[in-house]
């Protein structure tokens, strides 16, 4: 479908540590609705600079600022932007979101905030400026690069090493156990707890169970994993995982495997093309 275009880049060696994937969307459609499943924080620029608007997990609905900050998200949540809608983005890892925003991400969950408070007005309307001046997907991913650069604040390398301790605890296992990961960070549990709802905006089981759902979903979808084997991804039974795979996805399992929307099946089909370049908590979901 030629309305709908979804592109991912995957960042240089020194930004890849802070961004996930910057990514192109554009959608020539009058309005454009559909839903996005539960992710890292965004940075996103809306260059068609239409109204646009979230519905959240949380029920809230948002406008979105021609330039805003989408905090990490808990569940599904639904978009609705008028068309034509031209979007460049990227995913904020949580080491980026450290780096660049600080704050407790605990606190933004499911929110989409306006970036010039954040980074102040004059650098991202200079930016905002660039990208539409520049419609090639790598000059874009180059002007991105580079406000990346600039907003990153010195490194907490503490918070850099957890992120590390985090990430192999979930890409290890379907279903990690919480225990495994407290005694690999040396830490105690309400430490553990508090630096991952920091951090990732939720604690260590909400965020198992989320990357649980969305490899599920992934497996499903990219490489037609029946049913049956998805089950044995950690989940208890067939209900346990279509309530898992609704909430973070949007989606049942067999929606996602017969139904699929457009930008579903674009990001997970996308996205699994990245195995290999990318870490596989961002191809595999």
């Amino acid at each position: 479908m030629d309305e709908i275009k979804l592109a991912y880049s995957v960042p240089t060696e020194d930004v890849a540590e802070f961004v996930t994937l910057f990514y192109h969307f554009h959608a020539d459609l009058p309005v454009f609705e559909d839903t996005e499943r539960a992710d890292h924080a965004q940075i996103r620029f809306r260059l068609s600079a239409r109204h646009a608007e979230y519905r959240m997990a949380d029920g809230s609905v948002q406008d979105a600022a021609e330039v805003h900050v989408i905090g990490p998200t808990s569940g599904a949540w639904k978009v609705r932007a008028e068309g034509p809608v031209e979007v460049f983005g990227m995913g904020l890892t949580p080491a980026g979101w450290a780096a660049m925003i600080g704050d407790d991400a605990s606190t933004m969950m499911n929110r989409a905030i306006d970036a010039t408070v954040l980074f102040g007005a004059a650098r991202l309307r200079d930016a905002t400026a660039a990208l539409r001046a520049n419609p090639d997907p790598a000059s874009r991913v180059a002007i991105g690069e580079a406000l990346v650069r600039d907003l990153v604040k010195t490194g907490d390398a503490g918070a850099r090493r957890f992120v590390r301790q985090v990430d192999g605890w979930l890409a290890a296992s379907p279903s990690p156990e919480m225990d495994v990961l407290v005694d690999l960070a040396g830490l105690s549990r309400r430490q553990v707890e508090r630096k991952c709802k920091a951090l990732y905006g939720v604690p260590p089981k909400l965020l198992a169970r989320k990357y649980r759902a969305l490899r599920a979903a992934n497996a499903m979808l990219a490489t037609s994993e029946p049913l049956d084997d998805a089950l044995e991804r950690g989940f208890y039974d067939q209900s346990h995982m279509i309530r898992e795979v609704k909430q973070f996805t949007g989606l049942t399992p067999g929606q996602i495997k017969d139904e699929a929307t457009m930008l579903s099946r674009m990001t997970i089909t996308q996205r699994s093309a990245l195995g290999g370049l990318v870490s596989p908590l961002i191809s595999g979901t």
